[in-house]
């Protein structure tokens, strides 16, 4: 399962009419910790934007999915209910995740969810949907340089030493019932 952290940014950027204004936005990112969070949202903002750049938070989120999608210009958040219904009891259960989903609006996005979910043996429901505050989405992407190309066995690196005295291995029962005198004391100086 992804762990979702979300990460606001402050930086200056400008507007439409050529003039200087200060930006908060909130983006979304697949990663380990709260470390790896941070280190991958420098990385990813570098790329885009020009200048000095703050990140201001950064907070795991509850989102268990996401629907992307080519046709559509912002995210909607949405909270989908699966129902269950307890064998011994007989009452309905209801377990909440939040869906994230890019769509061109609410409708379409609540039309994305329902063909998503189509095929699933729980039943569900969509409590509500909302527009997020999030630009965009980065999901973990496995680095280029580590492919299996690259790849190194263990093994290659470990050594087993050679014995030239087969009786090391021998069961010599001679060998296996040493007695614990034999052994030499262990004293300190």
């Amino acid at each position: 399962m992804n762990t979702w952290f979300e990460c606001t940014a402050k930086y200056i950027k400008m507007d439409e009419t050529g003039h200087e204004k200060k930006a908060s936005e909130t983006y979304l990112l697949d990663a380990i910790s709260f470390t790896e969070a941070e280190s991958r949202i420098y990385k990813e903002l570098q790329t885009m934007v020009s200048g000095e750049f703050t990140v201001s938070k950064i907070a795991k989120t509850r989102i268990s999915e996401i629907i992307p999608s080519d046709a559509g210009d912002r995210w909607y958040k949405a909270k989908v209910a699966f129902i269950t219904v307890d064998e011994e009891s007989g009452k309905e259960k209801r377990v909440a995740q939040f869906v994230l989903v890019f769509s061109s609006s609410i409708k379409e996005a609540f039309d994305q969810i329902i063909e998503a979910m189509r095929g699933m043996m729980a039943d569900f429901e969509i409590s509500g949907i909302n527009e997020s505050t999030i630009l965009d989405v980065f999901p973990y992407q496995v680095d280029k340089d580590v492919t299996a190309g690259n790849l190194t066995p263990v093994a290659t690196f470990l050594t087993v030493p050679e014995f030239e005295d087969e009786s090391y291995f021998s069961e010599d029962p001679d060998l296996l019932d040493s007695d614990d005198d034999d052994l030499d004391p262990i004293t300190e100086d």
